[in-house]
C-alpha cells in the first residue's frame, strides 16, 4: 500500500511559495516589535506537563495538550502556548535582568483540537511581553504595538476593532456582586469565553446550571451586566469599580496615541486563568471573517509561581493562521516574487568556464539558480518561466569569450548584452522597484 502525501491533520506542509508567505509575514512582525525595543527568544518545544496545570485553563491541559510520558518517565507535554514558558524562564533569571523586561517570540505550538477555519492544530504565534511595569502605561503601548503590526501590513481602521475588559471587574462582578463561589465563578468566566458561540437560550441554560446554589435571579442579574453595550449602561452599583476607571483611562491615552478604534467588551473573557486585570481582543470587522484575530492582557502572577518576587506583565499572542486569513481577506497580501535574482541558462559544454562569472555576479549579493541540465536554451527558458522567474542569464562560449552576456527580461521579451557590474546594477534596480 502506498503512503499517503498528506500531513499530519490539522498541520502543513510548507512549500516554496508558502514559505515565501511566512518569511514575508514574520519579516513583518519583527521589524515591528523590534522598532518598539523587543528581543527576540526561544525555548523548547516540550515542557513538563506540570507548567501547565496551575494556571493554563482546564480546557487546553485536559483537552488540547500533546501530552506523553518520555522514556525516563516524566510527563512532559508539546507546548500549547508561549506565556508559562517565558514566566519560567525569566524567573530563572529574575534578579540578573534588566527592567522593565521587553521580550518577543514566534514559536512552533500544537493543541490536538478540531482543525477548523483559522484553528489548526499545529501554528506559529508572536508572542510579545513587557516585564516590570505595573501602570497602564504597559497597556497602552503593548496595545499600540499590536495596532502598528496591522498597520503595518497597510490596514485601516475601520477593518478591525480592539475590545477591551477588566477580569479584576469581572471577579468583583461574579464574586461579590453575584455571590458565585470560585469554582462557580471559574466556570462562568469560561461560559461567557463562549458565549458569543451559543445561542441564548442554551447560554441561559448553561448559566442556571452552573449558579445552582445561588440566590434567586442571579443569572438574570448577571445579564443584565453582559448586555450592557457601554460603560454607562452598567448596573449603577458597578460604574465606580477602579477597574472601569483604569480601562477608561487607558482607552483615552490610546486615542491621544492615534488608536481610535477601541472598545470596551463587558462579555470579552480571554480564556486562560492567569489573567489579573485588562484584557484585550482584536477584532476582524469584515463580515466574513468577523471574529478574534489576536488577544493578551496583564497577568501578575505567573513568575511568582517558580518561587520568586512577583512581576508585573502584560502581553498579547497573535497567530499566523488568524492574521493570513485577516490579510487574505482584506487583500492585504502583496505578490511575492522568488528569492532568486537570476535563472542562468547555459549553453553548449562551458559550464565550469561559467563558474567565475557565475561566482562574482554572487559576491555582488545576487541569488543565482544555475540550470544543471545541459538542456536546449528553449527548454531552460520555459523552465525559468515555470519557476516565476523574471530574468534569465544566457552564458555560452560568445559571452565568455566577450565578457558581455545576455540578459532576458521574461517579462518584456527583451534581451541585452551587458557586463556583469551592469547586470548586478540592473537586478538590484529590479529588486527594489519590486519592494
Amino acid at each position: 500500500m502506498a503512503l499517503s502525501t498528506q500531513p499530519y491533520k490539522g498541520a502543513r506542509d510548507f512549500y516554496p511559495e508558502d514559505k515565501r508567505l511566512q518569511k514575508y509575514i514574520f519579516g513583518k512582525l519583527r521589524s515591528v516589535v523590534e522598532q518598539f525595543g523587543y528581543e527576540e527568544y526561544d525555548a523548547p518545544i516540550i515542557e513538563p506537563l506540570e507548567l501547565y496545570l496551575t494556571k493554563t485553563s482546564e480546557e487546553i491541559v485536559n483537552e488540547q495538550t500533546y501530552a506523553f510520558e518520555d522514556r525516563g518517565g516524566r510527563q512532559v507535554v508539546i507546548r500549547p502556548e508561549m506565556t508559562p514558558t517565558v514566566s519560567r524562564m525569566v524567573a530563572a533569571r529574575r534578579q540578573e535582568l534588566a527592567y522593565p523586561l521587553r521580550w518577543y517570540s514566534i514559536p512552533n505550538l500544537w493543541r490536538y483540537e478540531r482543525p477548523q477555519h483559522g484553528r489548526l492544530r499545529e501554528h506559529w504565534q508572536l508572542n510579545v511581553d513587557i516585564f516590570g511595569v505595573e501602570d497602564i502605561v504597559a497597556e497602552q503601548e503593548i496595545i499600540m504595538l499590536a495596532d502598528a503590526i496591522f498597520k503595518s501590513f497597510g490596514a485601516k481602521p475601520d477593518m478591525y476593532t480592539i475590545k477591551l475588559n477588566s477580569r479584576k471587574f469581572i471577579n468583583y462582578v461574579l464574586g461579590d456582586y453575584l455571590s458565585l463561589k470560585p469554582e462557580q465563578a471559574a466556570k462562568m468566566c469560561r461560559l461567557i469565553d463562549h458565549m458569543h458561540r451559543l445561542d441564548r437560550a442554551d447560554f441561559t441554560s448553561q448559566a442556571d446550571a452552573i449558579c445552582v446554589g445561588s440566590k434567586a435571579g442571579t443569572v438574570e442579574k448577571m445579564l443584565s451586566v453582559l448586555d450592557a453595550g457601554s460603560f454607562d449602561s452598567l448596573p449603577p452599583a458597578l460604574r465606580d469599580h477602579p477597574g472601569l476607571a483604569e480601562l477608561q483611562k487607558t482607552m483615552s491615552l490610546l486615542h491621544e496615541a492615534g488608536v481610535t478604534n477601541v472598545v470596551f467588551d463587558v462579555t470579552l473573557m480571554r480564556g486562560f486563568d492567569y489573567y489579573t486585570d485588562l484584557v484585550f481582543e482584536l477584532f476582524d470587522t469584515h463580515p466574513d471573517n468577523n471574529r478574534a484575530i489576536m488577544g493578551g492582557g496583564r497577568y501578575d502572577g505567573l513568575v511568582a509561581l517558580f518561587g520568586v518576587e512577583p512581576l508585573p506583565t502584560v502581553g498579547f499572542g497573535l497567530g499566523d493562521v488568524t492574521l493570513t486569513d485577516f490579510l487574505k481577506i482584506h487583500e492585504l497580501l502583496p505578490k511575492l516574487p522568488a528569492e532568486t535574482d537570476l535563472y542562468v541558462a547555459v549553453v553548449g559544454d562551458v559550464l565550469q568556464l561559467a563558474q567565475k562569472a557565475i561566482a562574482e555576479l554572487r559576491s555582488k549579493r545576487l541569488n543565482l539558480s544555475v540550470d544543471l541540465t545541459g538542456r536546449k536554451l528553449d527548454k531552460q527558458l520555459s523552465m525559468a518561466d515555470k519557476k516565476g522567474l523574471r530574468y534569465v542569464l544566457i552564458i555560452g562560449q560568445q559571452e565568455i569569450s566577450t565578457g558581455q552576456f545576455t540578459l532576458k527580461d521574461l517579462q518584456t521579451g527583451k534581451e541585452a548584452k551587458l557586463t556583469l557590474d551592469q547586470i548586478a546594477e540592473e537586478i538590484t534596480k529590479s529588486r527594489h522597484s519590486e519592494l
